[in-house]
């Protein structure tokens, strides 16, 4: 079995591991007591990531008394961070692998069964190619697929430990990418969301690359609203999406592409992180609340019926209680369709983790936080309520979580719907239009107008 904690790289990640295995003639188990193979595919980005690996891995000691045959897996960003430490905490690892050599997963498994346990950590420097093009995926859908366009980050915010554990950012080529997507869509894919640390600084260095070689055949900008547009126009493909931008490097030829191309869904995921400009120069942001609210009065002029979402962290080192009233003016402003809050916590190898002296209070960021939950559902739950009356297309999801009569759709705004199953079977992947009938703060309830179009069988195992 696979695990995965953290973002949708991770998830990526692990599609790419299952596919392996099964390759390999294993099949998928949810059950670790009968799993010959489990594998943590890990995240870093905030404390508890720490605790739920450790966690994790001591429940899984008796496992392997039980089972001395059993293979545990560790790999992804707390592998590429902590390395050794793994397998010193948690003597039972057999293989400890990084972020950048996912692809030799395998081949570590069957040398830890034979020579001991294996900790392997690669740079994107010990690989010829850091997008492995021939790794099998096992997808979690059949409709709906991640596309990796580049890994690593090169931007310094104070709080994050990305660039640390997965290197400078290195785009892939873009004609690798859209014969990627004409692949996914020939295997019945209808969705792709393309994935990155930095989407809109795609192509940075392939433009820096080909300038000291000499030539001018890429352009520094607009190369993400480029590749947008060629995702987009690949046939099939149904609907795009992109995470995450950067707000100092989003533009207006970006904007255009969204609005322009029907296929690129009018969601666009902003993350502003603080509404303080003092707190935003302290994070190494790059922008100021103004200049982002510039940004995304844009977006919303440009790309007709647009939905924003966003990251915001409470506490971080040195915010006072005016700095913190920032945050909620600019949140109460943007009026955002939902948001990640986070408690901020310490990173070690971050510049904000050794700010101790400037930690804040933690009942007092409690409180904080609270008050920044009431503002952000307070204009979800308006924006929702907004919908009521319309028509809007999803992609069904399946059956609800809490109710059984019920299935799951995502509109374009990539707003969950819940609505009365029909009388026949509908499968995942398939389309219908609803009518909105309420608007709740974390989702949509409607009822069923049309099937626009049913999912075809298809297998999820596919070669990349």
């Amino acid at each position: 079995m696979v695990q995965t904690f953290g973002c949708q790289m991770n998830e990526h990640d692990s599609e790419r591991l299952a596919g392996m295995l099964e390759a390999d003639g294993y099949e998928p188990i949810s059950d670790q007591t009968q799993a010959d193979v489990i594998v943590l595919n890990t995240c870093c980005i905030r404390e508890n990531a720490d605790n739920k690996l450790y966690g994790a891995l001591g429940n899984m000691k008796q496992l392997k008394d039980d089972n001395p045959d059993l293979q545990i897996m560790v790999g992804g960003c707390l592998a590429q961070k902590d390395r050794e430490l793994i397998q010193q905490r948690a003597g039972h690892v057999d293989v400890v692998f990084g972020t950048h050599n996912v692809h030799r997963a395998t081949a570590l498994m069957a040398d830890a069964r034979r020579d001991g346990p294996i900790t392997e950590i690669w740079t994107a420097a010990d690989t010829d190619d850091p997008f492995p093009s021939a790794l099998p995926a096992r997808r979690q859908t059949d409709y709906a697929a991640w596309l990796t366009i580049q890994i690593g980050c090169d931007n310094s915010c104070a709080f994050c430990i990305v660039p640390a554990v997965r290197g400078a950012e290195i785009s892939r080529p873009p004609e690798d990418i859209v014969s990627e997507a004409r692949r996914l869509a020939a295997a019945g894919v209808t969705e792709i969301t393309l994935l990155g640390q930095n989407v809109n600084s795609y192509g940075r260095d392939l433009a820096v690359a080909v300038r000291r070689s000499g030539g001018t055949g890429i352009r520094v900008r607009p190369a993400f609203a480029d590749l947008l547009l060629a995702v987009g126009g690949v046939e099939g493909i149904r609907r795009v999406r992109f995470t995450s931008p950067h707000p100092k490097d989003m533009n207006t030829e970006v904007y255009q592409v969204m609005a322009g191309t029907p296929s690129v869904m009018p969601h666009l995921h902003f993350p502003l992180q603080s509404g303080s400009d003092n707190v935003l120069k302290a994070m190494h942001r790059g922008y100021t609340a103004a200049r982002y609210l510039a940004k995304l009065s844009e977006a919303r002029e440009t790309i007709p019926d647009l939905a924003v979402t966003t990251d915001i962290i409470v506490g971080f080192p040195g915010e006072t209680g005016e700095d913190f009233e920032r945050t909620l003016e600019v949140a109460a402003h943007a009026e955002f369709d939902s948001a990640f809050t986070f408690v901020y916590s310490p990173r070690p190898g971050t510049e904000a983790a050794d700010l101790t002296d400037r930690f804040c209070d933690p009942a007092e960021v409690k409180d904080r936080y609270s008050r920044l939950r009431t503002v952000i559902e307070r204009s979800a739950l308006q924006r929702h309520r907004a919908r009521e009356g319309r028509v809007e297309e999803v992609v069904v999801e399946g059956p609800s979580k809490t109710d059984a009569l019920r299935l799951t759709g995502r509109t374009g705004q990539n707003k969950l719907v819940h609505f009365p199953k029909p009388e026949g079977p509908l499968r995942p992947g398939s389309y219908a239009t609803v009518r909105i009938l309420e608007g709740r703060t974390q989702y949509l309830l409607g009822e069923l107008v049309e099937v626009t179009a049913r999912a075809s069988h298809r297998t999820r195992l596919v070669v990349l």
